[in-house]
């Protein structure tokens, strides 16, 4: 029932090297499996997280056990965006489709999908914060916040990065995605020659 600073402390210490260690690990994961497009998501990951510390700090927020958790949750949320949209890359890739276009068709497609999963999970945390309390709300709008910048983050952060690295490219051949299947690869070096 009472917890003292120190121990306190010691949690939220444990709760943002959890946060850190989490972080890390996705984007070891991301860099190996999408290469290119794996950087693009971290950065994109490390933005989402900057703009929500930054929100919190603007709310003055304080930072316990439940804002960890979700900036943890927020994480999570933030790079399955980021992974909806390489797949879907890498699927319009294996289709045929030119790089330049399955770039353009993936962000378009994984959209609704994105825009889908996020909207449930907000009106999920809406309902936290008015049916809460203490530190239910807290979790809420935290979880509300960091949806909000996971949104921003997936679509047009990294959109702008993919933009810069291939938008000026006018015969771009390949993509650094990781691995798309044979026929798709070879389809679209046929259609090259």
């Amino acid at each position: 029932r009472t917890v003292g600073p120190s121990l306190g402390a010691d949690n939220i210490k444990i709760g943002f090297h959890s946060t850190w260690i989490g972080f890390t690990a996705i984007a070891i994961f991301m860099i190996a499996y999408y290469q290119l497009f794996g950087v693009f998501s971290v950065a994109a990951l490390a933005v989402n997280v900057l703009f929500l510390v930054a929100l919190l700090s603007m709310l003055q927020a304080t930072l316990t056990m439940p804002g960890m958790a979700g900036i943890a949750l927020t994480v999570g949320m933030a790079i399955d965006a980021n992974v909806l949209i390489a797949e879907r890359i890498r699927e319009e890739l294996r289709n045929g489709n030119t790089p330049q276009a399955a770039i353009f068709a993936g962000y378009d497609r994984a959209w609704g999908t994105i825009l889908d999963s996020n909207i449930t999970t907000l009106i999920a945390g809406m309902m936290l914060f008015l049916l809460g309390s203490g530190p239910v709300k807290g979790f809420a709008v935290v979880l509300c916040l960091g949806i909000a910048t996971s949104i921003f983050s997936a679509v047009v952060v990294s959109r702008c990065m993919v933009n810069l690295i291939y938008g000026s490219r006018h015969r771009l051949q390949t993509v650094s995605i990781g691995q798309v299947w044979r026929e798709g690869a070879e389809k679209i070096e046929k259609d090259a020659k």
